[in-house]
């Protein structure tokens, strides 16, 4: 028998001076069994860092043909495309035609290093795509704010990013490894 995704009931607000955006998202959020809760924080994370009112979750790993993260327009149009790892680079290829900006957040210590050594020469002529790493640390330490009911608020402020819940506080540096140009 397969086992169910577990719900997360997430209070999201964000602070992000850098793009003058403050609204509180109420998430409800499927963790697919073979997901981790590092990987969880960062889909949360992520979600935070790219905040609009049209970002939707998606079936993420339920699925092959979405990302983990959506932002669609009024008139159907994929807006933005968020995948979370090391996507391969035929996904990114793909991702970055179907999309008009594409955004992956890879982390995982020397996997994410090794994969971004192999794949980078190939996403020179992608102007739509921004591949932005997390530590290893960092993520970890996410890992360990993650509940079934979470209220978190996450402060970005010059590229830096603030993330507490309850009595936990991580502070998370995001590594820009590619910067989108368009």
């Amino acid at each position: 028998m397969a086992q169910k995704a577990t719900i997360y009931k997430v209070e999201l607000s964000v602070s992000d001076m850098d793009r003058h955006y403050y609204e509180t998202h109420k998430l409800t959020v499927a963790k697919h069994p073979s997901e981790t809760d590092e990987r969880l924080m960062v889909r949360l994370l992520a979600f935070a860092l790219n905040a609009h009112e049209h970002l939707e979750m998606t079936k993420g790993l339920s699925t092959d043909d979405e990302p983990d993260i959506w932002q669609k327009s009024l008139s159907d149009e994929l807006e933005l495309w968020v995948a979370l790892g090391q996507p391969s680079e035929k996904l990114v290829r793909q991702s970055c035609g179907k999309a008009n900006a594409v955004a992956v957040y890879s982390y995982g210590g020397k996997t994410a290093e090794m994969w971004w050594e192999k794949i980078k020469n190939s996403t020179t002529r992608f102007d739509n795509l921004q591949v932005t790493n997390f530590s290893q640390t960092d993520t970890e330490a996410l890992a360990a704010l993650a509940h079934r009911s979470m209220q978190l608020q996450v402060n970005i402020q010059d590229g830096d990013v603030m993330v507490s819940a309850g009595d936990g506080i991580v502070y998370v540096t995001p590594i820009t490894w590619k910067e989108a140009t368009r």
